[in-house]
């Protein structure tokens, strides 16, 4: 450890910074779903168009995930403290111009500002956490509380936003983070310790080929769960990502101030541990969408309903994570972040035996399921990341880690929407929808073919989950507890590659 970060660690109010990280992690997470419940509510009242109201979620999807290196580079570069408070300042302040909304190009642009405030404070938020906290138990205690409340942000922000729409107005789904936001603000430079800037610039052409292409990536997998594979806009979107992307690389292999220095890939647990993000991101996050539509559209819930049934999932992952955060320091990242995989992988191949009439307690114990398979691997998932890497690459390291996030989950949904779809469509074919007959045969019949949809999507999810499992098991190498560490400050000893597997 770098002497300058044992000071931070020392001088940090380490419970009180804990707070403020946790809060900005939950309220960007959350931000990626608590929109979704009020999109009919937003749509009747700004006057969106059907295929407009899309780009309420894809404008936030876009500009997060695009911009996830360039805010972890940021902070590396310019200090992470610094950083951190303009990324939630203007998240913020997006937050608030977005709940004045009065036009539907008005709310798009506040949702950009939103992703882009969200980019630069997701990974500094991380990269404090490593800094603050000392490697051990503590900086393994600390990880749980970020890790719960990254997997819990995206259930929660159904429930709060089934509640708020309801009981208040769409509006304050974005409201509900001004408050939070600003206390966040006033409080992070007194609780927080800075960290040092250091020499080098930002690498513009790196950054902006990386950006321009995670862009083009995200939004071609948004459009394609909308459009289809087959659209040209689909198309094109994915070939001039992938053209950007292979220009980002030989860029990065000749640049000497690269954003994203090929060696974070070198340790082979840390690349292992992307990949497990990026397949286990593909079959969680259409979880949340399904189950969305299900008891809605299914069950018939209403949005404050469906929110609530949510609630579930959010104690699950945040209990897991919790428990898993004391018990990796005993047993090491590699046994829950095998097992996590399997319980999702169980729980939604449970899930895909719903039908017409399911009650909700029936679908408590395969969401539970789901919800411990995730808390059980977000947090191995976060601290091998996190091990050993360089305190210069903190910031990279973490961005890395949320990029895969939400380029697996956008694959995934695109994926699982366009399965959903044509089952959907080919069971409504030989079910003879849409010919005359009672309305009520004919809604049933219209039903049955969507959860027939949704039934084959759990299933393709649950092969998703069991390739997680695959990588979990075959790539990365486990960490034995109790492990010394180095002796000589400055000196980085990569613990993981070297540990006996667990």
């Amino acid at each position: 450890m770098e002497p300058d970060a044992h000071l931070l660690t020392r001088h940090a109010h380490r419970g009180a910074a804990l707070v403020v990280i946790s809060a900005v992690q939950m309220m960007v997470i959350l931000d990626g779903t608590i929109v979704n419940i009020a999109l009919p509510s937003i749509q009747r009242e700004l006057h969106f168009s059907a295929t407009g109201l899309e780009w309420v979620i894809a404008a936030y999807a876009l500009a997060f995930g695009g911009l996830l290196l360039l805010g972890g580079r940021s902070g590396d570069l310019f200090g992470r403290r610094r950083m951190f408070v303009v990324g939630v300042g203007l998240f913020t302040a997006a937050s608030l111009a977005g709940g004045l909304a009065t036009d539907p190009g008005w709310l798009v642009a506040a949702r950009v500002l939103q992703g882009i405030g969200g980019a630069i404070a997701s990974p500094t938020a991380l990269a404090l956490i490593q800094s603050t906290f000392p490697e051990g138990r503590e900086r393994a205690r600390a990880m749980g509380v970020y890790a719960a409340m990254s997997g819990a942000g995206g259930s929660l922000g159904l429930l709060l936003g089934g509640v708020l729409t309801d009981v208040a107005s769409w509006r304050w789904v974005l409201f509900v983070n001004v408050p939070i936001g600003a206390a966040v603000a006033v409080a992070a430079p007194l609780v927080l310790g800075t960290s040092p800037t250091r020499p080098g610039r930002l690498d513009l052409p790196g950054a902006l080929s990386v950006t321009l292409g995670m862009s083009a990536l995200v939004y071609g997998l948004s459009r394609a769960a909308t459009s289809g594979w087959s659209d040209g806009l689909t198309g094109a979107s994915l070939v001039a990502a992938a053209v950007l992307l292979v220009v980002f690389v030989l860029v990065e292999i000749r640049s000497p101030h690269a954003l994203m220095p090929l060696r974070i890939f070198a340790q082979r647990n840390r690349a292992g541990s992307y990949a497990v993000m990026l397949v286990l991101a593909a079959a969680m996050f259409a979880t949340f969408f399904f189950i969305t539509q299900y008891v809605q559209d299914i069950l018939g819930y209403s949005p404050l309903r469906a929110g609530v049934a949510f609630l579930p999932m959010t104690l699950g992952i945040g209990g897991t994570a919790t428990v898993v955060s004391r018990l990796v320091v005993k047993v090491g990242n590699r046994l829950p972040m095998t097992v996590g995989p399997l319980g999702v992988a169980g729980g939604l191949l449970w899930l895909s035996f719903a039908q017409l009439h399911t009650s909700y307690p029936s679908l408590i114990a395969p969401l539970l399921m789901v919800a411990v398979g995730m808390g059980a691997t977000f947090v191995p998932l976060t601290l091998t990341v996190m091990t050993a890497v360089a305190p210069q690459d903190a910031g990279l390291a973490s961005a890395l880690l949320n990029t895969s996030q939400q380029i697996g989950g956008s694959l995934g949904l695109a994926v699982l929407v366009t399965v959903a779809t044509t089952v959907t469509r080919h069971a409504a074919m030989v079910g003879h929808v849409g010919v005359p007959g009672h309305a009520a045969v004919v809604a049933l019949a219209s039903h049955q073919a969507v959860l027939h949809g949704y039934d084959m999507a759990f299933r393709v999810g649950a092969a998703v989950a069991l390739g997680a499992f695959g990588l979990a098991a075959g790539v990365v190498r486990g960490v034995a507890p109790g492990l010394p560490r180095p002796p000589v400050p400055g000196v980085t000893l990569d613990l993981q590659e070297d540990a006996v597997a667990v």
